[in-house]
């Protein structure tokens, strides 16, 4: 059977090693995504990375909330939050965009 409270609390005890993975993995997937859809690629693949990055994101989300949970309110917790929330924003985003615009590209250069 699934126990919360032993979830939550490696979650806690883990805390540096979790958010030390979250963060730049969060970052990296929600750029990939922005990246992906700005240079026009196949809708799978912008798909599959927003949808990587968003599973990240509530990963972290669900995080912040163990710690909200036992009573932590500091700046960090609302920090990773706000990262989580706007990374998820980010890549629904660069989904929504990529389905309303399909032909229009980012140009480099000359082009």
């Amino acid at each position: 059977m699934l126990d919360f409270s032993s979830i939550g609390e490696f979650s806690r005890t883990n805390c540096v090693s979790i958010c030390g993975f979250l963060v730049p993995a969060n970052l990296l997937a929600t750029i990939a995504a922005i990246a992906l859809s700005a240079l026009g690629r196949p809708s799978s693949q912008v798909l599959r990375i927003a949808s990587v990055g968003s599973m990240l994101a509530v990963i972290m989300i669900l995080h912040v909330y163990t710690w909200f949970a036992v009573g932590v309110v500091m700046a960090p917790t609302y920090i990773l939050l706000c990262l989580a929330i706007t990374c998820c924003i980010c890549n629904l985003g660069a989904v929504i965009v990529h389905y309303k615009y399909p032909g229009v590209k980012l140009v480099i250069g000359d082009g």
